[in-house]
């Protein structure tokens, strides 16, 4: 019964679509011959019905139906739909004079018919259809009594359709627009007045009436971000924003939807976008294994996996949660992906051999590893064992299995590291570069700085204190840090493994680095609050192995561009690989008795450049080594 329902309910419809447009068609035909009889009293009249109106039904009903007309929807009828209505006229017309030719060789058709027919047919089709909509708008609009006075920012594309959209809910009422181009001021936008600059925000949001402001410029650069939200919060409303175009194709936001002004919206750096091209065609049909799978970095490394190309996805997760979760995901919204789960340390040789010969996988990426700085500068052992011995495993195991990369992922802090993960991460990038061989697995190290929302990021810590009513706890007024997005940062890693030649370092250009200070009080200020009156900041003074400032070439790194044109190669310095061999032995055996002291030798030693903060008492700002134009040569 419901099969026939449904049915009733697509054909019905259909049906009388179909046969308004017959009529239409047999109207036009009728009427333009009596526009002819019209004009010339003495020509024969045209009878109501014949065989030859029924051939030209058929003609034209056929093109109607071949172009997609009855795929189209009335409710959403716009300018392509025309288009598409006056293709069909003009086939139709070449289908009737053949049809009419071969019938009766066109006799008694007149040439004024003819010309006049495409056009006429094409208003008396398009017109219904763009009433249907115009009523359905306004039936709509009619329930704008209790609707959200609204006042738009930007009257370009975004705008536009982003009107459209307000008007099919029935929830807002959009009361005007703002734009920078003088060229709009006093015009109409859809019959909504374009009624100033944005800057005037302030002052025109009042006599308005508005309640919602709606930044629709996806397109604004961080600074212009900055300066939009900046006005907006001079009049007291709340405002919100439409997502990015690289949001809505990478499934973070919907057609449609208003979402809040993030703060990576106010970074002072464009997002890059990668060379999907070369991502697909290296990572498509793979089979891909992820170590650290169910972190915020691993995590959404498989999710991007998954989305471009991968054909297998191992985890291996050493958090049984964290594993659950990241394998529920990848099974509800990828179910075409073959999913491996292994829960275990990745530092434990079964472990990783197991999960190899499970997924026989073609790449290895590497992101497990322990992050926090202040924890770690007291966890000596568990920092060393789980950042560089568990990393010499994975390759060790990922070489004899004959896999064709491994991508390890590296933190601008080992660039002349002055706390424990530095050194960690530095002496795992020797590790790598030590294993390194034409003959067998690519080895590739990905670096980059600090990953907006990720773990132990300072960007969840700033939420909740702020949720809290403070204080924001900021380290010092004057560090800073390179910041980028989750979803970014696993780009960048695809990117490099795609590109990557043999033991190459790279790392992206992440523009200025970003004042922590200024994070926090724009933190503050997105959450409608102002910085020292209603959330005190307190500055705590630098953790235990912390700079002022990060770096992301060592000064002895000699870098050049890629080919892509915000990702540089830095040329791995000069090892000793029995050194680096020896060294993990000696730290294997400290390992096993829990020898601290040890361990700290072993790793001054294998890192030369480690110089702890404690050693002379003073903030380590590092060697600031500047990222070079596209275009640059370093050798």
């Amino acid at each position: 019964m419901n099969r026939w329902k449904d049915r009733a309910a697509i054909t019905l419809p259909r049906a009388g679509i179909i046969a308004h447009d017959l009529f239409m068609v047999w109207l036009c035909w009728i009427g333009l011959h009596q526009f002819r009889l019209s004009i010339h009293p003495f020509a024969s009249p045209l009878p109501w019905w014949s065989i030859e109106i029924a051939l030209i039904l058929l003609a034209q009903g056929l093109v109607l139906w071949r172009v997609g007309l009855y795929r189209g929807v009335w409710r959403f009828a716009s300018v392509p739909d025309l288009l598409n209505i006056l293709k069909a006229s003009l086939f139709g017309l070449f289908a009737i004079l053949l049809a009419l030719f071969l019938y009766n060789r066109l006799d008694q058709v007149p040439r004024t018919v003819l010309v006049l027919y495409p056009i006429v047919l094409t208003a008396m089709l398009g017109m219904p259809r763009l009433l249907y909509r115009s009523w359905k708008d306004y039936s709509v609009n009619r329930t704008d009594q209790a609707a959200v006075r609204v006042l738009i920012l930007g009257a370009g594309q975004a705008g536009e359709a982003l009107l459209r959209d307000l008007r099919r809910t029935g929830s807002y009422q959009a009361v005007g627009f703002l734009d920078d181009a003088a060229k709009l001021h006093g015009s109409h936008l859809q019959g909504v007045p374009v009624l100033g600059r944005v800057s005037d925000v302030a002052r025109i949001a009042p006599e308005t009436a508005a309640r919602l402001l709606i930044i629709a410029m996806p397109s604004l650069d961080a600074a212009s971000m900055r300066q939009v939200v900046a006005a907006c919060e001079e009049t007291g409303l709340p405002f919100r924003t439409v997502p990015r175009l690289d949001d809505l194709l990478e499934g973070r936001s919907l057609p449609g939807e208003l979402k809040e002004v993030a703060i990576e919206d106010l970074l002072g750096r464009k997002p890059v976008t990668p060379d999907w091209k070369s991502i697909r065609g290296w990572l498509g049909g793979r089979s891909v294994l992820v170590t650290g799978g169910g972190g915020s970095i691993g995590a959404e490394l498989c999710r991007q996996c998954a989305r471009h190309g991968a054909r297998q996805i191992a985890i291996v997760e050493m958090d049984e949660l964290a594993l659950t979760t990241i394998e529920a995901q990848l099974r509800r919204d990828f179910p075409q992906i073959q999913c491996v789960p292994v829960l275990g340390d990745c530092g434990d040789p079964a472990v990783i051999r197991y999960a190899l010969s499970l997924s026989a996988p073609e790449a290895v990426f590497h992101a497990a590893a322990y992050k926090q700085v202040p924890v770690l500068e007291a966890q000596l052992r568990e920092a060393v064992r789980n950042n560089v011995l568990a990393t010499e495993t994975v390759a060790c195991a990922t070489q004899a299995a004959g896999v064709a990369t491994f991508v390890l992922i590296s933190t601008d802090k080992a660039v002349d590291p002055v706390n424990v993960l530095g050194a960690t991460k530095r002496l795992a990038e020797m590790v790598c570069q030590a294993r390194s061989d034409p003959q067998s697995t690519r080895f590739v190290t990905v670096r980059f700085g600090n990953v907006l929302d990720s773990a132990g990021s300072v960007v969840p810590l700033f939420r909740e204190q702020i949720r809290s009513g403070g204080p924001v706890t900021v380290t010092d007024p004057e560090v800073t840090r390179f910041f980028m997005t989750i979803p970014e940062s696993c780009q960048l890693i695809l990117q490099a493994a795609a590109i990557g030649s043999r033991h190459a370092i790279y790392t992206l250009d992440m523009g200025e680095p970003v004042s922590i200070r200024l994070l926090a009080e724009q933190m503050i200020r997105l959450a409608g609050k102002h910085p020292e009156r209603d959330v005190a900041i307190i500055y705590t003074g630098l953790r235990p192995g912390e700079k002022l400032h990060e770096t992301l070439f060592h000064a002895d790194e000699c870098y050049r561009p890629t080919a892509h044109p915000k990702i540089l190669q830095a040329e791995a310095r000069e090892i000793v690989q029995q050194d680096v061999f020896d060294a993990t032995a000696r730290l294997r055996e400290a390992i096993a008795t829990y020898d601290l002291e040890t361990l700290a030798q072993v790793l001054r030693e294998s890192v030369p450049e480690f110089m702890p903060q404690q050693d002379n008492g003073e903030p380590h700002a590092g060697t600031v080594v500047a990222f070079p134009a596209r275009h640059a040569r370093r050798t």
